[in-house]
C-alpha cells in the first residue's frame, strides 16, 4: 500500500488542506476531497501522482463540511462510490442546504473560498455504520464513527494508520501547537474526549491530518489534544457563565490561542497561516453555541 499526501493549496497557501490518494493492488481511493474551489489543484495532484482519475473508483470522506468534502459530488458525477456517515449522505446528494448556510456566514466570499458543490447521484453515495470495512486491494478501509467536531464524522483506518479528518485537529508544518477544530453547530467536548480515547486506545503507528498530514508522534499527538479540547472548553465555558458578549469572547478566544500558539514556538507567519484553515472567530462561536444550549 501506498498513501500519497495531495497538497490542495487552499486560498493559494500550502499546508492547509489534504486529500490522500491510496494505492493498494492497483486499486485507488480518495481519502477527502477539500472544497469545490481546489478542484483543479486536487485532479492535477492526481495525475502527478500518476494516476488517471477515473482511475479513482472509491472516495472516503470524513465529514461533510466544505474544506473536507465539496468536491465529492464531481466524483461521484464522474462514476465514484462516496462513502460517508449515514447522517452525511443526504447532504452529499443535495447540498443544497449545505450551500444555503456557508453562503449565509461566507458571503461575497463563498465562491472564491469554496467553489461550487455539485450534487452526488444517489446511486453512488454509500453510508457505513460504525466499524463497517469496505475492501480496497489488499486491505481494508474501517470506519469509525467518531463524534465531536461533528455528529456525522467518521475516522478511517487502514491497518495501523488513521485517516482522522477533524477528530484530532489541526497541526500545521508539525509545529507543537495543536488548534482545536470547533466550528459551529456541533461542538461536544464530551462526545470530543471520547472519540480521542478511542483513537488513543488503537495505538496507531500514523495519522494522516487533513489539516495538515502525517503525524507520526500519535500518543503525544492525542494526549495533548485532549488536553485541549477541555482547555478551550472550559475557558469559554467560564466566560459565558461571567456574561461576557458574542464578540468578547471571540477577542478572548484569539488572545489566549495565540499565546499558546507563541509559546509553543509558532511563528506569526504560521499563525496567520493557520487562521486560514481554522478561524478562531469560528472556533470561539462553536464553543459558545455548546455553553449556550446549555448542555
Amino acid at each position: 500500500m501506498r498513501i500519497h499526501t495531495l497538497d490542495l493549496r487552499f486560498i493559494g497557501i500550502p499546508g492547509l488542506i489534504a486529500s490522500y490518494l491510496v494505492e493498494s493492488d492497483g486499486e485507488f481511493a480518495l481519502i477527502e476531497t477539500g472544497p469545490g474551489s481546489t478542484l483543479k489543484t486536487l485532479r492535477e495532484a492526481i495525475r502527478a501522482a500518476g494516476v488517471d482519475e477515473s482511475a479513482i473508483k472509491k472516495v472516503f470522506v470524513t465529514h461533510i463540511h466544505l474544506d473536507h468534502a465539496g468536491a465529492a459530488g464531481w466524483f461521484a458525477q464522474n462514476g465514484a462510490t462516496i462513502y460517508c456517515h449515514p447522517n452525511a449522505a443526504r447532504h452529499l446528494i443535495d447540498p443544497s442546504k449545505l450551500m444555503e448556510s456557508a453562503r449565509m456566514v461566507y458571503g461575497d466570499q463563498m465562491d472564491a473560498l469554496w467553489g461550487e458543490m455539485l450534487p452526488a447521484p444517489a446511486e453512488h453515495v454509500v453510508s457505513l455504520q460504525d466499524n463497517e470495512r469496505v475492501k480496497f486491494g489488499e486491505v481494508e478501509i474501517i470506519a469509525w464513527d467518531t463524534p465531536g467536531h461533528a455528529r456525522h464524522h467518521h475516522a478511517f483506518i487502514i491497518d495501523d494508520a488513521c485517516f482522522t479528518g477533524d477528530v484530532a485537529g489541526m497541526r500545521l508544518e508539525n509545529s507543537r501547537y495543536l488548534s482545536v477544530t470547533s466550528a459551529p453547530p456541533q461542538f461536544d467536548p464530551v462526545a470530543y474526549s471520547q472519540s480521542i480515547d478511542r483513537l488513543l486506545a488503537a495505538n496507531f503507528k500514523a495519522l494522516y491530518l487533513t489539516h495538515f498530514g502525517r503525524v507520526d508522534d500519535v500518543q503525544w499527538h492525542l494526549t495533548t489534544y485532549r488536553q485541549r479540547v477541555n482547555e478551550v472548553y472550559e475557558r469559554v465555558a467560564a466566560d459565558f457563565r461571567a456574561g461576557i458578549s458574542v464578540e468578547e469572547n471571540r477577542r478572548r478566544y484569539a488572545l489566549a490561542e495565540h499565546e499558546i500558539a507563541t509559546k509553543a514556538g509558532v511563528s506569526e507567519e504560521l499563525w496567520r497561516k493557520g487562521e486560514g484553515a481554522n478561524v478562531t472567530s469560528m472556533c470561539a462561536d462553536g464553543v459558545r453555541l455548546y455553553c449556550e444550549k446549555g448542555r
